[in-house]
């Protein structure tokens, strides 16, 4: 059996794929290397065991769906999206989180695998919403879900609470029909 990750989707310069336990130093690693980048938004796992714990619950929750960033040139994680609170029936929907490495920021890769993600959690995870919650000032993380085709669609005060307070988020979504088509590849 190969150690190689299968990718569950593949863009030009990125594919994405599932959380695996070997993933541990890599991942932590990059977050130790980007924690001047996720603060104060972004608290990721920072230890082996404490992504063991994190990606355990993204690995064996069905309502949780967790998906790795990765570059096709090298393979190496460049961030991570990840729906929670997936709920079935007729809502049809999950929250999205996501981080990029700092290696990784500001060169589109976490754009394209956020399009890649959207595609399989409208297509084969068979989700109708995504919803990103994002507080107010944190206007990387709004362009981002902006870029992507997610509207705003309301405010709520005291929503989550994160490093050590409540925090006021906006809150934006995508619907399936909203999804922006596939760019087209080569000729």
């Amino acid at each position: 059996m190969s150690d190689t990750p299968i990718p569950l989707a593949e863009g030009d310069r990125t594919f994405v794929r599932a959380y695996r336990h070997e993933d541990a130093d890599e991942f932590v690693s990059l977050v130790r290397a980007s924690e001047e980048l996720h603060r104060p938004w972004l608290f990721p796992p920072r230890t082996a065991q404490m992504y063991a714990e994190y990606a355990g619950r993204l690995i064996g929750d069905p309502a949780r769906a967790g998906y790795l960033v990765c570059t096709r040139d090298d393979g190496r994680i460049a961030g991570f999206i990840n729906i929670n609170n997936i709920v079935r029936g007729a809502f049809l929907s999950g929250a999205v989180g996501y981080g990029a490495f700092a290696h990784a920021a500001g060169r589109g890769l976490m754009t394209e695998g956020l399009g890649l993600v959207m595609r399989h959690a409208f297509g084969p995870l068979g989700l109708h919403r995504l919803e990103a919650n994002v507080q107010p000032a944190n206007t990387a993380s709004i362009a981002f879900v902006r870029r992507a085709g997610f509207r705003q669609e309301g405010y709520s005060p005291d929503f989550l609470f994160i490093d050590g307070a409540w925090r006021d988020h906006e809150r934006w979504a995508v619907t399936a029909e909203m999804l922006k088509p596939a760019p087209e590849s080569g000729p």
